[in-house]
């Protein structure tokens, strides 16, 4: 009888971890959602909202991942250094959750206005800032020492990835403030501005022009900067913030791209 109980009982253990095992290996853990070309919903249209609010270039806000949406996470995941996919796994989408949260203004209630914002107490943006064409020169050479004067004015500010403030800039974002400031609009990223002005040599550059980068195997323009004359450009560095660095030098040589002339 007891030799019959121990069976019994080893039987029972034995069905109980076959039964493990089986559960173990045919319902492992399901992986957060990504979200590709063609997916729809909630999700989306956060993403797509985050992005807009940092200065992504999203035609529509509407919830479903359409190709100007893949090309702002594209953009997005090269300017923060995460695997250029342009599909939104874990590691994006904690991302853009992050800087969403930096970017997130106080709920306004229905049929009052929001707080006012606090005042600025450096460089505010022009009020009517000019938005300019692509493709040729738009700088006024009166602007000239204004773009520049304001570019220097923040050297040592650190670099922010998305940062788009004397908080902290990335390459794009510390352009684009800067010709604010200078009453003028550009695009946000670098592969956009890159559209503006026209391609020049670096012997027929002038200061105020801008130059481009190719930082990163994923994409053509990954970085820019103003230049200053005699060599010299002004950016912000991943590694060291606003300053000013020569052409010849040995990385920036052989990542130049080319220079766009703006000034008309």
């Amino acid at each position: 009888m007891k030799q019959n109980y121990f069976s019994f009982h080893n039987k029972l253990l034995i069905l109980a971890l076959t039964f493990l095992a089986f559960i173990s290996l045919n319902f492992t853990p399901v992986s957060a959602k990504t979200l590709s070309l063609n997916s729809k919903g909630a999700e989306v249209t956060m993403v797509q909202q985050a992005l807009k609010d940092m200065g992504y270039n999203i035609k529509k806000v509407n919830g479903v991942f359409d190709n100007s949406t893949k090309r702002a996470v594209l953009a997005f995941q090269r300017d923060n250094k995460i695997k250029i996919s342009g599909v939104v796994d874990d590691k994006t989408m904690a991302a853009i959750k992050a800087l969403k949260k930096t970017l997130k203004l106080p709920n306004a209630k229905p049929g009052k206005p929001s707080a006012k914002p606090a005042t600025p107490t450096v460089d505010p943006v022009t009020p009517k800032v000019t938005k300019v064409p692509e493709s040729q020169p738009f700088l006024p050479r009166s602007k000239v020492p204004g773009i520049i004067k304001t570019a220097k004015k923040h050297i040592g500010v650190p670099y922010v990835s998305g940062g788009t403030t004397p908080k902290g800039f990335d390459c794009s974002g510390y352009v684009q403030y800067v010709f604010a400031q200078n009453g003028l609009k550009i695009p946000r990223t670098a592969d956009v501005q890159y559209t503006l002005g026209k391609k020049s040599t670096v012997k027929a550059l002038e200061a105020g022009d801008l130059v481009f980068f190719h930082t990163d195997s994923g994409a053509t323009v990954t970085h820019c900067g103003i230049y200053l004359g005699n060599g010299k450009f002004i950016h912000a560095s991943s590694s060291k913030g606003i300053r000013i660095d020569e052409l010849s030098n040995e990385y920036w040589k052989k990542a130049f791209v080319a220079g766009k002339h703006i000034i008309k």
